[in-house]
């Protein structure tokens, strides 16, 4: 059954499109109607109708004054006609000599069709008009109309609004500790005026994305129990040159009338570009902005307007060196990835609200995932919750936990995938070159996680090890062995079936770049030295760079080979069971070949 139209459906918005629409469209019906009737009308000059009498053309006409108005017959039948004449200028007897059936109407205050047409032409923009003032005051300063394009987007967060305080935010201790400062000044001041000390202008977090930026500045504000506005930094960017700078006076003006208050710009890169890179109303735009926010930035003492100034960014070498300097961006934080006790403190703060089986360990989960941003923990959490769910289970398990861990650094579990069993066979023998040299360097190489055979991401086959502690330097040796792991995958290939595939190509690419670094970068080469090359030098230079990236790539894959030989047994037994069982685990893997354990990272 077909649901009737009833205008009441329609609210706020959509009623005004509603109102709008349907009166556009009774114009249009009234102007398409007024056109069709002035087109069926011949316009005659008043010699012309007198003629039309004299040869009885005229059959009928209605008299309005000085307008007459008819029906004539010419050669395609009945015509209408309008004709104007001067003051007394019909002769009454001529029309009754011409049998001309004439009617006299009172002349009244009407109007002509162009009179008409322009009233309703003036109705529907005043209509449109209305509309977008209407929209403008709706909106609320938003600046996403042209009434308030120059107004600041930023929303403002008064202090009962922000919940979030430093307890709130696990791990980055350091930044914390820095940020305390700020906390301090906004809500005792006059302890530093006493003694003449002045705040920073302008806080700079910087740090790789999902490491908590956005989250210090509202637990700042928390802490501070003060107005916190909040802007992105391509807020203040429009097509219109003038506009962003508008945005930045009205947004510190908000935060001159509300201070003691925090200006938090997000991604302030999108603004902060250094000057003079490019050419266009676009980049002209952008440095107006951000030279607005430079004077802005100047034009305020904080000591007497405690507005604090904080941003964001993971991109601090392409800021204009004029932020960076002293008094304005004159404090930089950095926010680093959360380290062992950090990941397990934001583990548990994510945690609260999931019911975790008893055997979970979120301490193992921790140690297990090194380099995981505090956003990458909650979303682990929420994947393995996500699981749980979806096998009807009543509590969130460890085999939750490494399901989701390995879709987030492996990729997803391709079940459909299905591979012929010689591509099935070269991927075991592949991937168990990997583990088994991973596994017979244990001074040099990371302890191996598990291998798998199972098409995860665009990989046909994985073989995963983990940190054993969060490291912050690396060796000459771990390189060279981190070389050798990538190349064994591509070494048991032809060791045993005497031929190569493209499944390598991935860990070719990984191995020349850590060979390039070692040669460009770390100075790790004898024949060029402990020398730094970037990417401008000369072609000897470059020739020489490849010959030594290309030695180093050579040496590796033949101690690779060398070692696999002498181990051949142990490759062939890790690829059979790994042909059988699909994925092995490390402790599996360390009692199927005898070797002695080392510390893994399984969550089991």
């Amino acid at each position: 059954m077909k649901k009737k139209f009833n205008f009441n459906d329609f609210k706020g918005g959509s009623r005004r499109v509603v109102i709008l629409v349907g009166c556009f469209v009774l114009g249009l019906i009234a102007l398409t109607y007024l056109v069709d009737q002035s087109r069926n009308k011949e316009v005659l000059s008043y010699s012309s109708f007198l003629k039309k009498v004299d040869e009885n053309a005229v059959k009928m006409i209605v008299v309005k004054g000085n307008d007459v108005e008819g029906i004539m017959t010419d050669k395609e039948g009945a015509v209408q006609f309008e004709t104007t004449i001067p003051q007394n200028g019909l002769n009454w007897e001529k029309l009754r000599d011409h049998a001309v059936e004439f009617t006299v109407v009172a002349p009244a205050n009407q109007l002509s069709l162009w009179h008409i047409l322009m009233m309703i032409s003036l109705g529907m923009v005043g209509i449109f008009i209305w509309f977008f003032i209407r929209q403008a005051r709706s909106s609320g300063g938003g600046g996403n109309n042209v009434f308030t394009m120059g107004k600041s987007k930023a929303k403002m967060f008064m202090p009962s609004q922000i919940k979030v305080t430093f307890d709130s935010v696990a791990g980055v201790a350091e930044a914390k500790e820095e940020l305390q400062d700020v906390v301090d000044f906004l809500k005792n001041p006059e302890k530093y005026r006493k003694l003449g000390a002045k705040i920073p202008h302008g806080i700079l977090l910087v740090g790789e994305p999902g490491n908590g930026k956005t989250l210090l500045a509202r637990a700042v504000a928390g802490e501070a129990n003060c107005p916190f506005f909040s802007i992105s930094g391509s807020d203040f960017i429009e097509i219109f040159v003038g506009v962003g700078a508008a945005r930045v006076r009205d947004l510190f003006a908000q935060a001159r009338k509300h201070a003691p208050s925090i200006v938090f710009i997000d991604e302030i890169d999108a603004v902060g570009r250094q000057r003079g890179g490019g050419l266009g109303g676009g980049n002209d735009e952008r440095e107006q902005t951000l030279n607005q926010l430079l004077t802005e930035m100047d034009g305020f003492d904080v000591a007497a307007t405690p507005v604090i100034v904080m941003a964001a960014t993971n991109r601090p070498d392409v800021l204009d060196k004029a932020l960076l300097r002293p008094g304005r961006f004159d404090r930089r934080v950095e926010v680093p990835y959360p380290d062992l006790k950090s990941r397990e403190e934001i583990l548990r703060v994510h945690a609260k609200n999931v019911k975790l089986d008893v055997e979970v360990d979120l301490h193992k989960i921790a140690r297990g995932t090194p380099q995981f941003t505090g956003a990458d923990l909650a979303n682990l959490i929420n994947e393995a919750a996500i699981n749980a769910s979806k096998h009807n289970q009543t509590t969130v398990t460890i085999a939750d936990f490494e399901e989701a861990r390995d879709k987030a650094i492996l990729g997803k579990e391709l079940k459909t995938m299905i591979m012929s069993p010689e591509e099935r066979k070269m991927t075991a023998f592949h991937e168990a070159g990997h583990a088994l040299t991973l596994l017979l360097m244990p001074e040099d190489t990371e302890p191996l996680h598990k291998v798998t055979i199972v098409p995860r991401g665009r990989a046909l086959g994985v073989t995963h090890w983990l940190p054993a502690r969060d490291k912050y330097s690396t060796s000459k040796e771990e390189l060279l062995a981190s070389v050798m792991v990538a190349l064994g995958g591509r070494v048991a290939e032809e060791i045993v079936f005497n031929k190569i595939s493209t499944g390598a190509g991935s860990d070719f690419k990984s191995a020349t770049e850590i060979a390039y670094r070692m040669v460009c970068h770390y100075g790790m080469s004898e024949k060029l030295g402990p020398v730094i090359y970037h990417e401008k030098h000369s072609n000897e230079t470059a020739t020489l760079i490849d010959e030594e990236v290309r030695r180093i790539l050579e040496e590796q894959y033949q101690k690779t080979k060398q070692l696999l030989l002498q181990n051949r047994d142990k490759l062939d037994l890790l690829a059979t069971e790994l042909l059988d069982k699909e994925t092995l685990q490390a402790g599996e893997i360390y009692q199927l070949l005898g070797i002695t354990p080392r510390e893994e990272h399984s969550l089991r």
